[in-house]
């Protein structure tokens, strides 16, 4: 069984699907998907506590 990829990444390939592109697709020599981390960021920075965020860091940081 697969281990599940970590949030920011799904959440980054979920925007990109949304927006009509496939997440791995090269550009710039990496998967498309990766441009949209800072919005991915921007979000969740907005809807977690300062400790959730700093935990989810931390956690895919260790995958």
């Amino acid at each position: 069984m697969r281990k599940p990829k970590p949030a920011r990444e799904r959440a980054a390939r979920a925007l990109c699907e949304f927006q009509g592109n496939p997440p791995d697709v090269k550009m710039d020599g990496s998967p498309m998907w990766i441009s949209y981390l800072p919005e991915v960021d921007a979000v969740l920075q907005a809807a977690l506590s300062t400790e959730d965020w700093a935990k989810l860091i931390v956690a895919e940081s260790r995958e």
